[in-house]
């Protein structure tokens, strides 16, 4: 096995892309992306830094929780952890890949663009829930459109009911987090947080 080092050698493993591959791609969201994004609670961000180093992030909340015109995309920052990976990176490059989800879809959307952060009242109170407002909303500016084929969704049954997982397949985060760090967090008096206990807290705090 042999690493592929230029696009020479992988173009003549895969060949170039042609016909609607190509011709499917926007510079603006259309009524279909407009449509997609209406309908959609998740959407996943990714960034880099000026060194190249990578994240990805999900944002979820009610469908249609971002806000679209044709050359211009809303998000609200609801309340996370503050490590801050996808806006620090947003202030070293003023870039973002936009992937967003619809329950029961096996197409998705991809958006591509420069972004900004911003805090002013005028962007960030029309978010607002339960009277609490995003701290920053990050306006995208569109630069590409496209909609995304479903094979990696047909491939994964990613959408089936005899597919999902139940959660007990997994510890819960607060066993997770004990064996990963210790007692440093994920813990109370020694014993890991409850599923439950976990899933009540995120609760008091989505927004």
């Amino acid at each position: 096995m042999a690493e592929i080092r230029d696009e020479a050698a992988l173009r003549r493993l895969y060949g170039q892309p042609a016909g609607r591959s190509v011709a499917k791609v926007l510079d603006r969201l259309d009524r279909h992306c407009l449509d997609f994004i209406t309908l959609s609670p998740f959407v996943l961000i990714a960034t880099a830094d000026a060194q190249g180093a990578t994240d990805v992030s999900p944002r979820g909340d009610l469908p249609g929780f971002v806000a679209a015109r044709t050359h211009e995309l809303l998000i609200p920052d609801r309340p996370g952890n503050n490590r801050l990976d996808s806006l620090t990176n947003i202030l070293a490059t003023g870039r973002v890949g936009l992937l967003f989800l619809i329950p029961g879809v096996d197409e998705t959307l991809r958006v591509n663009g420069r972004a900004a952060i911003h805090d002013d009242a005028a962007l960030t109170a029309p978010f607002a829930v339960g009277g609490k407002a995003p701290r920053t909303v990050l306006k995208v500016e569109v630069e590409e459109a496209y909609l995304h084929c479903a094979k990696a969704f047909m491939r994964s049954r990613l959408w089936s009911a005899d597919a999902q997982v139940e959660r007990s397949a997994l510890p819960t985060m607060g066993e997770m987090l004990r064996d990963q760090i210790g007692a440093k967090t994920g813990t109370s008096g020694g014993e890991a947080e409850s599923q439950e206990a976990m899933v009540e807290r995120y609760r008091r705090v989505l927004y």
